[in-house]
């Protein structure tokens, strides 16, 4: 059993459940905290093991419940919430709307390009090669044109795979910043 969670890269918390330092449970990021993960870990597991969470988030009560969902069906399994921590290097693209070292919120079961706001345009946590970017994104053209804040930056564009849709591409929007940690 110790070498096939070697081979996964697991110990034998990640088979329990979480509980998080306040000692209340801590389950599929419903709660008021949600696990800070790396980016690589917010792109590509559907469930947060416990070995990858870095830290929690703490939100004030009710603020996760008030935000609305429109996912697509594979992610729909995926846990919904997760934070990551934004490098001083890909924060300059978003700032001042970023800051470096911000935490940001990202609601993985949004990952629809459709205005949660009239008028405004979401933030999107996009996955960018193996890369994890913040964004302004478009669909145009079977490419997604991920837009920078910072007018000083370049806009890139993201071929989307034939057989792919572009909320594959999206981690999800991003519900929250704190600029100041």
């Amino acid at each position: 059993m110790d070498r096939i969670l070697a081979a996964q890269h697991l110990t034998a918390a990640d088979l329990l459940p979480v509980i998080n330092r306040a000692g209340g449970s801590y389950a599929d990021g419903e709660g008021n905290s949600v696990p800070i993960v790396s980016h690589g870990v917010a792109l590509f597991e559907p469930h947060i093991r416990p070995s990858a969470i870095q830290s929690m988030l703490h939100l004030p009560a009710g603020v996760l419940e008030s935000l609305h969902t429109r996912v697509s069906n594979p992610r729909r399994a995926w846990q919904r919430f997760v934070a990551v921590r934004i490098p001083s290097a890909d924060a300059l693209a978003m700032d001042p709307l970023v800051l470096p070292e911000a935490i940001v919120l990202i609601d993985r079961h949004y990952n629809q390009l459709a205005p949660y706001r009239p008028n405004r345009p979401n933030v999107y946590a996009v996955r960018h090669g193996a890369h994890l970017s913040l964004r302004y994104v478009e669909f145009l053209l079977n490419r997604l044109v991920l837009r920078p804040h910072n007018s000083a930056f370049p806009v890139d564009l993201v071929e989307v795979s034939p057989g792919e849709s572009p909320g594959e591409l999206l981690a999800g929007r991003i519900a929250l910043i704190l600029n100041e940690p």
